[in-house]
């Protein structure tokens, strides 16, 4: 039995780098606690990007502002990162210098795992300057799930990048990263997807004030609590059908009030949340979740063969874009490019009585929704050589949805 520690890198900006980092650490938990080899694992958890430098931190609220207020802007936001490449400057790598190194010093774990785009440039150096490049490894792990994404996920420098999918892959590659550093191998999508809810959906509902037998609609307006929800929201009014709605609002405190006003005027039945600390349950019962194309949260709900429509009111930020374009494109969610799509969606919607036994497209690793026990695997291969992805050799947890 040997101890290994492994340092999760993350920003929060949005709510997907966060959740894959618990993914992550609960896929390791699981993996190690089914392993007979004994070896145990300590995790650190970081939000580097704001914690390395005040600067940083600005760049974080600013962009978390816009997703709650200017979604539209968000294009630009996009331009002026790829263009100026911030986490791949000398001046941006000498604010955070002292803070990343003293953490990796500080801190000397076996492996480095990165999933954010403006971490990997600037975590790869601190290792090469502290010398730890000689002892540990770097792996990113990808969360935007198509080819359209930031360029800062291109480090040729790390020793593993994990995409979801060929179309990542072949993006990376364009842009340096050697093909034998590189896996596609599925999303990060927390083990609690795989697994079965600890609550009935009626049971779900009941707890909410709602129906137990209603047709529901979560509208999910992410971590940051932005998109054009408040408009979806008041669309469904115009629903003929019995309807009821749990309105999620994620970090954005006028939203919430809106929300909750709109609803006390609203025929719908609603429940008007923050947020949820039990999302696997909370998409068990419902039967449509409305939300933007963010890759985690998608691909959560994919997971649970949750139906979904995409909020593109606003055009979405490229990564997200593509995200909508690909899950569309193979019927796994639809677009809503007018207020009045939801009305038609939600009235034609059919309820699938067992969703876990509906099949997901085999295409861009979109049936993969336990992949997160290979990502592990590839990442405490370099604590062990024995751990690899094995799809014929998964715990007994992730076969649930097989």
């Amino acid at each position: 039995m040997a101890k290994f520690k492994i340092a999760l890198c993350f920003s929060d900006t949005g709510g997907g780098h966060r959740s894959a980092v618990e993914a992550i650490e609960v896929g390791i938990h699981e993996v190690a606690a089914s392993d007979a080899r004994g070896h145990e694992f300590e995790i650190v958890t970081e939000n580097i990007v704001e914690n390395s430098h005040s600067l940083n931190r600005r760049f974080v609220d600013f962009y978390n502002y816009l997703l709650r207020h200017n979604q539209q802007a968000m294009q630009f936001y996009y331009w002026f990162i790829n263009v100026l490449k911030p986490n791949d400057s000398e001046f941006g790598y000498r604010l955070c210098a002292p803070y990343l190194e003293k953490f990796l010093i500080d801190t000397e774990p076996n492996v480095v795992v990165s999933v954010h785009p403006m971490t990997n440039q600037f975590i790869a150096r601190a290792m090469h300057e502290t010398k730890l490049n000689q002892t540990s490894k770097l792996v990113t792990v990808v969360t935007d799930p198509n080819g359209d994404f930031w360029r800062g996920w291109a480090c040729p420098s790390a020793d593993l990048t994990i995409v979801p999918n060929e179309l990542g892959r072949e993006q990376l590659i364009a842009w340096g990263v050697p093909a034998d550093r590189i896996r596609a191998l599925g999303m990060a999508v927390n083990p609690d997807f795989l697994k079965p809810p600890t609550t009935s959906k009626e049971e779900f509902r009941h707890h909410l004030g709602l129906h137990r037998d209603r047709l529901t609609v979560c509208i999910n307006a992410g971590w940051a609590g932005g998109g054009n929800m408040m408009a979806i929201y008041r669309q469904l009014s115009q629903v003929q059908r019995p309807i009821q709605v749990i309105f999620l609002c994620g970090h954005n405190r006028s939203l919430y009030e809106k929300a909750k006003r709109a609803a006390r005027k609203s025929d719908v039945p609603t429940a008007v949340l923050p947020f949820h600390d039990r999302m696997s349950d909370l998409m068990n019962a419902v039967d449509l979740m409305v939300t933007k194309s963010g890759g985690l949260t998608t691909f959560e709900a994919i997971a649970k063969r949750l139906p979904l429509a995409l909020d593109m009111l606003t055009t979405p930020m490229p990564q997200e874009l593509g995200t909508a374009k690909m899950l569309i494109g193979h019927g796994l969610a639809q677009g809503i490019e007018s207020v009045q799509d939801i009305s038609k969606i939600v009235e034609e919607l059919v309820p699938c009585s067992d969703r876990s036994n509906v099949k997901l497209p085999t295409a861009l690793c979109l049936d993969r929704a336990g992949a997160i026990f290979d990502i592990v695997r590839s990442i405490l291969s370099y604590c062990d050589p024995l751990y690899q992805p094995n799809p014929e050799h998964r715990p007994a947890v992730e076969r649930l949805t097989q």
